[in-house]
């Protein structure tokens, strides 16, 4: 008993330095920071997409905070799904800057056998992440590549005097629709917003006779204009005049109509008074007929019972200027 009850005093206590509590504090460190691999943020302009073992599991993260499995289980990639990515057909955004060309990458053949140079511009953003990360190795070259294929299908379909005039809009918004259904078909995950033709231009070797054409026709739709604006402003007047005279002309006739009859329905009742008393209307018919007649000749009045000089008559009589 005694030997046991002295054992107790024996045990020598180690004491604990400084150095060894972080050593045994250091594991829960590194534990406690690889679960924080798990917490992560996806900002208001972000999406992200979280793969576990190179799987899928969530392809699209809205913004704000969020868990996964630590790293390496889970991995969380974040792409900015709101911003304009730029891509340039028919040259590199640089040569736009220094004015270099490179027609064989801005050449396109039209549906009449010319050639013209063209560079345009195509604005896309993500639109699926997932699709964006994995379905597609080089996203920004198949954008470039299914544009230009429907760019130059629907050039060839066409006359150059259309594409580098009047159709330059259609063309590209048939060239986005159809260009973004392709892309739909490969799941690229890519929305293409706009396709902007910037230049459009014949061959050097062409240019002077391409703008002679082009001016040719501005004069042609300019005449045409104004022969238009001539007769528009001609036509009216010469139809308003026309209805002028014919309102005239029926105004005349009826006018004369009128007359007409007033005159035949006037006659008819002097006839009829006529007929009553011949001999007093005759007489005051032909008194009424000197009235009128009378006062335009040249009278010389004689009393029957003077003498008349027969040389007045005789002078009334002769011409005027004749001599004897």
């Amino acid at each position: 008993m005694k030997l046991l009850e002295a054992e107790p005093q024996a045990i020598e206590r180690i004491p604990v330095t400084p150095r060894a509590a972080m050593r045994r504090r250091l594991p829960l460190a590194l534990l406690a920071l690889w679960l924080l691999t798990g917490v992560y943020i996806v900002t208001p302009d972000q999406q992200a997409v979280v793969t576990r073992l190179g799987k899928v599991v969530e392809p699209r993260v809205t913004p704000g905070i969020h868990l996964s499995l630590p790293w390496p289980v889970d991995r969380v990639t974040k792409l900015k799904v709101q911003q304009s990515q730029r891509l340039v057909i028919g040259g590199a955004i640089s040569d736009n800057v220094i004015g270099r060309t490179q027609p064989l990458l801005s050449q396109f053949l039209t549906g009449d056998q010319n050639i013209i140079h063209m560079r345009v511009v195509v604005q896309y953003s993500v639109s699926v992440p997932a699709d964006y990360l994995f379905q597609s190795q080089d996203v920004a070259r198949l954008v470039g590549s299914a544009v230009e294929s429907e760019l130059a299908r629907r050039i060839a379909s066409g006359s150059v005097d259309a594409v580098l005039t009047t159709e330059k809009a259609a063309i590209q918004e048939q060239v986005r629709a159809e260009a973004q259904k392709l892309l739909n078909d490969y799941r690229s995950g890519v929305l293409v917003a706009s396709v902007n033709i910037e230049s459009a231009s014949p061959p050097p070797e062409a240019a002077d006779a391409f703008r002679d054409v082009a001016s040719a026709r501005a004069d042609s739709s300019r005449i045409v204009n104004e022969s238009q604006g001539y007769a528009n402003d001609v036509i009216p007047k010469a139809r308003g005049q026309a209805q002028q005279l014919l309102e005239t002309a029926a105004a005349y006739k009826q006018r004369k109509i009128n007359e007409a009859l007033g005159d035949a329905a006037r006659f008819t009742q002097v006839a009829a008074e006529y007929a009553k008393a011949s001999d007093v209307n005759g007489r005051r018919l032909y008194l009424e007929a000197l009235e009128v007649i009378l006062p335009r000749i040249k009278k010389l009045i004689a009393d029957k019972n003077g003498n008349l000089d027969l040389t007045l008559i005789r002078k009334s009589a002769e011409p005027a200027g004749e001599k004897k």
